[in-house]
């Protein structure tokens, strides 16, 4: 690491001007590419999977994206002459335009597609647009199109809204700036914690970089795999989180250097070869937690979590490169001038904790039992409500009130029934006059069940050798009541229909395609997060030579999932403040999302447990007295990690400003977490642990010693005085006839 740091502080330009490069490239490569992302919930194996992959074998017609366009009037009805040559006009107009397949109009066709599109009270009725291609490959220019074309027929009496997939793109956001204002945020926040305004450039000059690499690398990803529309945002994210945390820690260490007389360069160097090898370790940590996702076996996830990891990576790398380079640059600048002057006037000081940081740690010292539990207690409260967690579809009924889409499917939901807006798609092949027969009388069957609103005519293709037909549910797509007619259609009502025939008949749609996928999670869910801790704590056994370091790591992680969990349930799920946060109404919580966060958050919160522990362990291998280790390794991050902290959460939030449910409840569960982290469980429930476990903290079995590959994350001085006090500590074994390592407290 120092060698590294030392190669970028002497080619500091060729180091700037390489990253810029990368930068330049990378984003005009994507560019030139487009966007390819895809959301593509579809989980090979399943029920639905095998309804969709049949849907497209029979009916290639079928796959553009279908979106709909709704019109209500409240002082007549849409059969009124003026309102039908409105909207007849309005529909022509959209089914001219170069990127819709087809429109279908409820002023046109059968007498009995007139009354389906048409509500009872005459007061509603929608068309439906059929896209030439499917939503992942409309762009927003020809989606707007589309709701330009309705808009216009807009007036007081006439309301039109429009709600799918391809509409949804075209929904207003905030833009950039929830970055700007993250990124402003932590501006300020570094500007107050280090008094320079070139040091608090620089965290979010490096962070800025290797995340817009990041993003412009992602969009070529899609090209190679399936990814996410969400990724670029949830790597932008993660990416500013970790990226400007990561700078800081370094710079901060850098500055404590030039205090001690050092020069800028041997300050740099000494920055990145020892809170360096923290920032790779904690990188490491959190890649390998994202990754974990890749044992899931869902296409879906792999490239969000390939998507992440890289942003990661990317972080990393320009902290340890990057930043020493511009640290060189600046020079003695990284200080403020109060520091400068001091240091001329004054020369090399030790570096005390003084101020509020050494009285907590101190405070912390003196009360571990009861701060102990205060902490717990927080903990415990604020994961209750994960013990609710209900998995389920999320669709745009959960959109913000104002939105077109919201509105569409609210007038969808009052004129014909909340079933209309995620219907049941029955699909199976069709083998003789003998199927035919038994699938005319599914549809009495299906009328008869419970849950069901309506049933469709029987669609059959060209060759009459696959059918399909449509069932509304009488309650809304995320409904349970919806879910539990799922299992009731498989289960018991489609086994008693195929009886003596060879249909196999398989339910998809949007819901059953969730249930499915949400289904499979479910299941793999304990082996990822097994997984997933148990490589957390072999790392962390690896760097602290400790079997209870790395046990209550793995506690305090799993203890900050679930608190964040617990926000998430309360605001998204039980919608307490949603609407007032502009996130649109309580429902269910997508069904990757826990998969997506367990990597996030145990990753991040092993990023504060390195941090802080790795400058306890540090004070140990130099004193071996536990009670200062944990004092002084407190006292002396408690403050950059609170600092690190405000600066995650407020980049977190402020992605809440996007609009996006999805990024939404990632930037919430995140910043949930890292406040829980660095406030309560790192400096305050884990150092209170540390008191009372003594010696034991730092307790590792001889045989598991000698046998363990050695990874330093400690400097080499610290190290070298490791080795000392280890031979001291064998000495005094001797004269006592026993082992020091094998006394465990």
């Amino acid at each position: 690491m120092a060698a590294l740091a030392r190669w970028c502080v002497r080619h500091r330009l060729v180091t700037v001007l390489l990253w810029l490069l990368a930068l330049g490239g990378v984003t005009v490569a994507a560019a030139v590419a487009g966007p390819a992302y895809s959301n593509d919930y579809e989980v090979p194996g399943t029920e639905s999977g095998r309804a969709t992959q049949l849907l497209q074998q029979g009916f290639p017609g079928l796959g553009g994206d279908s979106d709909t366009v709704v019109w209500h009037t409240a002082p007549g009805t849409v059969r009124a002459a003026d309102v039908e040559q409105t909207m007849t006009r309005v529909l022509d107009r959209i089914e001219s335009l170069p990127s819709v397949a087809s429109v279908t109009s409820p002023y046109k066709g059968q007498a009995t597609q007139v009354t389906d599109r048409i509500s009872r009270d005459g007061h509603t009725a929608y068309a439906t647009v059929t896209f030439a291609r499917p939503a992942q490959d409309i762009t927003k220019t020809q989606a707007q199109a589309v709701v330009r074309a309705a808009k216009e027929a807009q007036t007081d009496g006439l309301q039109v809204e429009l709600g799918g997939s391809a509409v949804g793109t075209t929904q207003s956001s905030g833009g950039h700036l929830a970055e700007i204002l993250g990124v402003a945020v932590a501006a300020v926040v570094l500007l107050v914690a280090f008094g320079s305004l070139a040091a608090s450039l620089l965290p979010i000059a490096t962070a800025l970089v290797s995340v817009g690499t990041a993003h412009a690398a992602i969009g070529l990803l899609g090209h190679a795999m399936t990814v996410a529309d969400f990724a670029p945002m949830l790597g932008m994210l993660i990416g500013l989180g970790v990226g400007i945390d990561y700078a800081l820690f370094i710079v901060t260490r850098h500055r404590r250097g030039l205090k001690r007389g050092l020069s800028v360069t041997e300050a740099a160097t000494n920055a990145v070869a020892t809170t360096g090898r923290a920032v790779v370790f904690a990188g490491a940590t959190v890649c390998i937690a994202l990754l974990g996702m890749l044992i899931l076996r869902l296409g879906f996830l792999n490239g969000v979590a390939i998507a992440a990891a890289s942003t990661v990576v990317l972080t990393v790398a320009a902290s340890v490169t990057l930043l020493p380079a511009l640290l060189s640059w600046i020079g003695p600048r990284a200080l403020s001038r109060r520091e400068r002057r001091r240091l001329a006037e004054h020369g090399p000081e030790p570096e005390v904790p003084t101020g509020f940081a050494a009285r907590w740690s101190a405070f912390v010292e003196r009360h571990p039992k009861l701060l102990g539990s205060l902490a717990l207690a927080v903990v415990t409260v604020l994961a209750l409500p994960t013990l609710f967690l209900h998995l389920g579809t999320s669709d745009q009924g959960n959109d913000p009130a104002s939105s077109t889409t919201r509105q569409a499917y609210d007038l969808l939901a009052d004129g014909f029934g909340p079933g209309v807006n995620g219907p049941l798609t029955l699909v199976t092949r069709v083998d003789g006059a003998g199927d035919r027969l038994a699938l005319d009388n599914l549809g009495t069957t299906l009328r008869a069940t419970d849950g069901v609103a309506a049933v469709t005519p029987v669609t059959y293709n060209t060759g009459g050798t696959t059918a399909y037909l449509n069932v509304l549910p009488d309650s809304a797509p995320q409904s349970q009541r919806t879910s539990d007619l799922v299992d009731r259609l498989r289960e018991k009502v489609l086994p008693r229909a195929e009886t003596g025939t060879s249909l196999d008949v398989h339910v998809g749609g949007v819901t059953a395609g969730y249930d499915d996928f949400a289904g499979v999670i479910v299941a793999r869910l304990p082996l990822f997060v097994g997984v997933v801790v148990g490589l957390g704590c072999v790392l962390l056994l690896l760097a602290f030579r400790s079997v209870g370091i790395p046990l209550k790591a793995a506690v305090m992680n799993v203890a900050a999932v679930a608190a964040s969990f617990g926000v998430v349930v309360t605001i998204f799920q039980w919608g307490w403040g949603s609407e007032f946060l502009g996130l649109g109404r309580a429902g269910p919580i997508e069904p990757f999302l826990p998969v997506i966060m367990v990597s996030v958050l145990f990753g991040l919160s092993m990023d504060y447990q390195v941090f802080l522990v790795s400058r306890m362990y540090e004070e140990w291998l130099e004193t071996g007295d536990n009670r200062r280790a944990v004092r002084v390794g407190l006292a002396e991050t408690s403050r950059v990690i609170n600092s690190a902290a405000v600066i995650m959460i407020s980049v977190f939030l402020a992605f809440v400003l996007g609009g996006d449910r999805v990024i939404a409840m990632f930037g919430i569960a995140l910043a949930a977490a890292v406040a829980l982290d660095a406030f309560v469980l790192r400096t305050l429930l884990v150092p209170a642990l540390m008191h009372l476990l003594g010696r034991a903290n730092w307790w590792l079995p001889r045989r598991l010693d000698r046998v363990l590959p050695r990874i330093s994350i400690e400097p080499p001085e610290c190290r070298a005085a490791h080795e000392r006090l280890g031979d001291v500590m064998a000495e005094l074994a001797k004269e006592r006839e026993t082992d020091v390592r094998d006394i465990p407290g």
